[in-house]
């Protein structure tokens, strides 16, 4: 990635994972943490600004990037084009809380002008022995789903687009996962050998287009005890 993602990156290891006395993995309360993930499935690499400054580059579909330090308060948020500043895709105001992460996706359908963000409040405190796992629905043409552990148990029932099911603790392993329609069961998508570490904090995120038989999963890191340990 350019320029800014690589500063980006330095942000999370300086500021993310900072210890703290009360080990929380932001130290600084004034200030929030902000992540932004490009999860439009026909929208091209994009640009995304804060504050009427380029913060991030060439950002392709299904990128994520690192933690962004941010004073709290308001800030807008614009995402244009790769390389252009028009047209204006998504122009977002958000208010973020000092000492909290956040998750902004681009999310919907360029071509139906369904372009959204949503604002995701993030876990990013890892507990000792376990992993903490959400899963975010951003697939625009799928229904609701429910996602459970294959022939095992339930863990997000009727999540539906653009919503997020709450953080729950599951045990260090590696799982096969089953996402079902919630109205009448179909199973829409399978996920195998997806490896869940203790310590760790997870988001799975569905996109792409169940339509187009491009539907998948994209799990990313929100934080981790031994990554914290290691900036130590």
């Amino acid at each position: 990635m350019k320029r800014a993602m690589l500063v980006t990156l330095m942000i999370v290891s300086i500021g993310l994972f900072g210890c703290s006395d009360d080990d929380n993995p932001i130290a600084n309360t004034m200030t929030a943490q902000v992540r932004v993930a490009h999860l439009s499935p026909d929208a091209p690499n994009v640009d995304v600004w804060v504050d009427g400054s380029v913060v991030l580059e060439d950002v392709p579909f299904q990128a994520v990037s690192g933690y962004l330090e941010l004073a709290e308060g308001e800030h807008n948020v614009k995402v244009t084009p790769a390389g252009a500043t028009t047209p204006v895709v998504i122009d977002a105001n958000v208010t973020l809380d000092g000492g909290t992460a956040y998750t902004v996706a681009a999310t919907g359908l360029l071509g139906s002008n369904d372009l959204q963000p949503i604002v995701l409040v993030d876990d990013v405190t890892p507990a000792n022995g376990v992993a903490h796992v959400r899963f975010v629905h951003a697939s625009p043409d799928a229904p609701a789903v429910n996602v459970g552990v294959t022939n095992g148990p339930v863990l997000f029932s009727d999540i539906s687009f653009r919503s997020a099911g709450d953080y729950v603790s599951v045990g260090q392993g590696t799982y096969d996962l089953a996402v079902s329609v919630t109205s009448s069961g179909t199973p829409v998508l399978t996920v195998n050998g997806q490896e869940l570490q203790a310590n760790t904090n997870y988001t799975i995120f569905a996109i792409g287009l169940a339509g187009g038989g491009s539907l998948a999963a994209l799990p990313v890191i929100d934080a981790s005890m031994t990554d914290a340990t290691a900036e130590m």
